[in-house]
């Protein structure tokens, strides 16, 4: 991997933030270049959120994403805004749960994920930001399981760290022990 281009979109409230800081947090544990830039309105909860991630064995010259290699959507909004800024050959990932329409690209790949229920069987939907981000380490390899792990120790609500290591198992991007 030289550089990863991620942008994180949908409603204020579910964790796309989170999502993107936990991602850069580990990206700079593995010694890598890393970039966040959050987007959101004034309105925050219920409001549009999403931030843009850069991943690099290179310096990052902007943090500025306008062509996504890899997008992550948990809404049907997000779906229509940023569907068509995807890079030829990138990767869609979105909650099936909360997107009501099919992506009409095709020239991407698209993992179409039941996140909200997957985190409700879990026993928290809030947790379903984490099933993304397992299915996004899965799919891309940007940065460890294991190293995601000890960053959501490090820095997350430690009342959250099982469920959201649950949520990352969903995935198979970490071992259930």
């Amino acid at each position: 991997m030289a550089t990863t281009e991620i942008l994180f979109a949908g409603f204020g409230g579910q964790g796309i933030l989170s999502m993107g800081k936990f991602l850069a947090y580990t990206g700079m544990e593995e010694g890598k270049n890393v970039s966040w830039l959050p987007s959101y309105g004034p309105e925050m909860r219920g409001g549009t959120a999403n931030c843009s991630v850069i991943v690099s064995d290179e310096e990052v010259g902007s943090p500025v994403v306008t062509e996504p290699d890899v997008l992550v959507v948990m809404n049907r909004p997000s779906l229509d805004k940023f569907e068509g800024s995807i890079k030829p050959g990138g990767i869609l990932i979105m909650d099936s749960d909360m997107v009501d329409r099919e992506p009409v690209r095709k020239d991407i790949r698209i993992i179409k994920v039941a996140a909200q229920a997957r985190a409700e069987e879990l026993g928290s939907r809030t947790a379903a930001n984490m099933v993304l981000l397992g299915f996004l380490l899965v799919e891309t390899g940007v940065v460890s399981a294991e190293d995601l792990l000890k960053v959501l120790w490090d820095h997350g609500k430690k009342s959250f760290y099982d469920i959201n290591k649950r949520a990352l198992e969903l995935a198979n991007c970490v071992e259930i022990q």
